[in-house]
Parts: structure tokens; C-alpha cells; sequence
């Protein structure tokens, strides 16, 4: 690890129900210091949250519920069909969840952490790859997301894919990737495979520190 580093950054991502969250639960649950994206989105648009306002300058009342919480299913339904709209929505909540991102990296190394994960489902499509040493990318076939994607949200198959066409493809996203993490397989198999990597990433952390 460079001298000016305090912290061994390690970018965590994966298309849509493609098993991320559930990567990420495993690694907090083994201590590992993870950012979660996602949970930052949802804060920033939740009853107070700081996007809300803007959000419905831009897509109007059709997107919330009348007791003024944001409609999640709503927006995604007018932006994952229109991708123009989509585009807008992005330029409003990714600079924000990026900023919260980097804020909570520094409190991380502000309170002594060496490894920290960010858990970011559009790493590559934002870029925010540039701020990792590595790239772990949770990998599942389309047909396999598309299913998973219908039983978990209650989606038509078009829905689902229509999703899955906002994503950046698969096999250039393993392209990119550091790691592949193949989650064709059981939550346990998957668990195991993370486990081991971790462990493995904490252990070549420590030999560089100690160079």
C-alpha cells in the first residue's frame, strides 16, 4: 500500500438481484467496515431526505404517495422507461450518494480502518471504480437475475428486463472486475466464497503495511 493511502478501498458491485446485499451482510457480519450505497439512496430520499424536494420539481406528484413519501415503484416505472428521464434522475442522487460515499470512507479511516468496502450497484457506470483498489463483482446470468428480479419484486418479465437493459452488460462488467464471484450457487457457497476472499485481503493488507 502507498504511504499517502490509509485505507485499502475495495469496490463491491453486481447487477440487479444478482446476490451484492447479501455479499455485503456476510462481510459486516465477518467485521468488515462496509459503505452501502443503497442505503444512502434510500436516506437521501426518505421522509426528510435532502434529494425529495428536487425530485419533485423535476418529476412531479405522480411520483409520490399523498402522504408525501417518494414512490419508489412509481419513479422506476417513468425512468427505467424513458432513459432520458433516467439520465436526469441520475445527475440529481449520484453526486450526492458519492460525496456521502467519500464522507463516510474518511470517517472509516478517521476512526482507524485499513479495508473498506463500498457497496455500489452501478460501480462501473458512474465510475466510481476509479476510487477502488479493487473490484469485486457478483456475477449471475441474465436468466437467472430475470427470474430472481420477477419473484423479488413482484415484476412482469418485461419490467425485469427492462431493468436489466439500464445495466451495464455482464461480460463488461467481468471485464473490468478485479474478482469474479460466480453466484450461481447457494447463499451459503456464495457466503463461503467471500469469506475466503476477505480473510485473504486482510492477510495481503497486512504484508503490504508491514513492507
Amino acid at each position: 500500500m502507498s504511504a499517502n493511502r490509509k485505507a485499502y478501498i475495495v469496490g463491491l458491485t453486481g447487477g440487479i438481484a444478482s446476490g451484492k446485499s447479501e455479499a455485503a451482510r456476510h462481510l459486516s457480519a465477518l467485521g468488515a467496515c462496509c459503505v452501502d450505497a443503497d442505503a444512502i439512496s434510500h436516506a437521501l430520499t426518505a421522509p426528510g431526505g435532502a434529494l425529495l424536494g428536487v425530485i419533485r420539481e423535476t418529476f412531479g406528484d405522480e411520483v409520490f404517495l399523498p402522504d408525501g413519501t417518494l414512490n419508489r415503484r412509481a419513479l422506476g416505472e417513468v425512468v427505467f422507461n424513458d432513459p432520458a428521464k433516467r439520465l436526469i434522475l441520475d445527475s440529481i442522487t449520484h453526486p450526492a450518494i458519492q460525496k456521502a460515499i467519500m464522507d463516510d470512507i474518511e470517517r472509516a479511516v478517521a476512526e482507524g480502518e485499513n479495508l473498506v468496502f463500498i457497496n455500489v450497484p452501478l460501480l462501473f457506470e458512474t465510475g466510481m471504480d476509479a476510487l477502488c483498489d479493487e473490484t469485486w463483482l457478483i456475477s449471475l446470468d441474465r436468466a437467472t437475475q430475470a427470474e430472481r428480479l420477477m419473484a423479488r419484486d413482484g415484476m412482469t418479465r418485461e419490467q425485469a428486463e427492462a431493468r436489466l437493459d439500464s445495466q451495464m452488460p455482464l461480460e463488461e462488467k467481468e471485464r473490468r472486475a478485479t474478482v469474479v464471484i460466480d453466484n450461481r450457487r447457494s447463499v451459503e457457497k456464495l457466503n463461503s466464497e467471500v469469506g475466503s476472499l476477505y480473510q485473504a485481503l486482510k492477510k495481503r493488507i497486512e504484508r503490504m503495511e508491514n513492507e
